[in-house]
């Protein structure tokens, strides 16, 4: 007597069915409403922006504006990857919108990208000095 070999359905791997997902939360992050992860900083008399932006190239997909005292970092990232068996494409558009600090000198903007890392650095001046003063009440 034969035994039958049961063999089971063909699934995908769970953990390539899952990482089809990845480039969906890494673009919108479950912990934060900003897909580009910031940190900021005044240091040394510059205000200096650092933006994790891996596998953008600088040249041609990052669009750095400034008005009415807001920095814009736009950027937008196209990624194609295959093999003999094997093809994928990520893609996405981040934009963030951060307020300038009082004073900064927007005319003395410079802007790096090293190592995935986009580095904005711009001037500071002293920051006009709050007076503090009594408000006097009038009688009606």
């Amino acid at each position: 007597m034969t035994a039958a070999v049961r063999q089971r359905p063909s699934f995908p791997d769970l953990f390539d069915w899952a990482d089809q997902f990845r480039p969906f939360f890494a673009a919108r992050s479950l912990l934060s409403p900003h897909p580009i992860r910031v940190e900021d900083k005044v240091e040394d008399g510059h205000y200096v922006i650092r933006a994790e932006m891996p596998g953008i190239d600088p040249d041609e997909d990052v669009k750095i504006t400034v008005e009415n005292d807001r920095l814009v970092i736009e950027a937008e990232r196209t990624e194609d990857k295959s093999d003999k068996t094997h093809s994928e494409f990520q893609y996405g558009s981040f934009r963030r919108v951060m307020t300038l600090p009082t004073g900064a000198k927007v005319d003395d903007i410079k802007a790096t990208y090293n190592d995935g890392i986009l580095t904005v650095t711009m001037g500071v001046g002293a920051e006009p000095e709050a007076k503090a003063r009594q408000i006097p009440v009038a009688r009606s």
